[in-house]
């Protein structure tokens, strides 16, 4: 459900497409997150939405970032100077290798005998991507990804004063509930390493946006688990999804074959989400349109780009009107940052932020 707070500020927005980030609904979902995790380190997943603000709050509760690039490194690090940055992704370049760090995730040998050639001091976690069945996971994080268990053995002997051993990182898959993570941490957590990250995956459901993972029972689970190692975790679309809303207007309503149609302003160039996958992206009309439309029928909602893949929501029964405003939920993550920007060059949307 849309607070009234932006429901009463998205028609007053000066221009549209514009995304509006409702930063003390952030603060007091990260505030809760941390709470319920307790001992285990909380770091964000900078790659599911870089935006400053959002970092700003985020850096109240988070025990660090964790970065994909050394674009992401300059950023985090520009804004937090001294803060804890684990970097990971694979493919590093020689001068992502050597970034400062807290933690490096190394991905292969080849990747741990470039850091051992740069003669710098780095502590590392191995990312293991062992063959475990993930069930009714949304994406599963295999191939190239990581090492199996073989290559996790031939880095074990690299290892020495300078380049040190911490432990594993996995990230297996996401769209999993707690019950789920919860289970693969049992298994991942029996080898003897005594830093564990079990990266992010936390479920996020766009069909339901008022379901949310449960972080308590999460956060208990992996007390449990625990046994005086260190644990942490990399969330990302689960912290900052719900808080970013993509605010647009119809600009045209019709029919086509007897299908009703409405386009909006803007389009999956800057959300990409419900493309990517494959979802109808929860949305509100807020009547502020005078102009020709459709009432209480199935309902495309689409935006302005050359390709039928830009689509928001197909066949909702709704009322729409030309002029009126449309409110798209849980725009807050991998949104605006991983979509097609320049395509046909529209006008880039703004940016707004609600705060206390």
């Amino acid at each position: 459900m849309i607070p009234p707070r932006v429901l009463d500020v998205a028609p007053s927005l000066p221009e549209t497409p514009a995304y509006l980030y409702d930063l003390p609904a952030l603060d007091e979902h990260a505030a809760a997150v941390r709470r319920a995790m307790g001992a285990t380190e909380v770091y964000y997943a900078v790659k599911a939405n870089p935006d400053a603000e959002l970092l700003r709050v985020l850096a109240g509760h988070v025990d660090g970032f964790e970065v994909s690039s050394g674009g992401e490194h300059a950023h985090v690090t520009g804004l937090f100077p001294g803060t804890p940055v684990a970097l990971g992704g694979p493919g590093k370049t020689d001068a992502e290798l050597r970034l400062p760090h807290h933690r490096i995730h190394v991905e292969s040998p080849n990747e741990l005998r470039r850091l051992l050639a740069t003669g710098l001091e780095a502590d590392v976690l191995l990312r293991l991507n062992p063959d475990l069945p993930v069930e009714g996971a949304a994406l599963t994080m295999s191939g190239p990804f990581g090492m199996d268990e073989a290559g996790v053995a031939e880095c074990l002997p690299l290892f020495g004063e300078r380049v040190r051993l911490r432990g594993l990182h996995t990230h297996l898959a996401s769209g999993l509930a707690a019950g789920q993570l919860l289970t693969l941490a049992e298994t991942l957590l029996g080898t003897e390493h005594e830093e564990v990250n079990l990266g992010g995956g936390m479920a996020v459901s766009y069909d339901r946006p008022e379901s949310r993972f449960d972080w308590a029972a999460y956060g208990a689970g992996l007390a449990a688990l625990r046994r005086g190692r260190r644990l942490r975790i990399e969330p990302g679309r689960a912290l900052t999804a719900y808080c970013g809303y993509y605010v647009t207007r119809v600009v045209d309503v019709k029919r086509v074959r007897g299908e009703a149609y409405a386009i909006v302003l803007g389009g999956t160039h800057h959300l990409r989400t419900p493309v990517t996958k494959g979802h109808d992206q929860p949305l509100t009309i807020l009547p502020t349109g005078a102009g020709p439309g459709v009432t209480g029928e199935p309902l495309t909602v689409v935006g302005q780009l050359c390709t039928p893949k830009d689509v928001f929501s197909r066949n909702i029964v709704t009322s729409a009107r030309v002029g009126d405003t449309v409110v798209f939920e849980m725009a807050g993550a991998y949104a605006w940052n991983i979509s097609h920007h320049d395509f046909l060059m529209h006008p880039k949307p703004s940016f707004h932020y609600l705060r206390a």
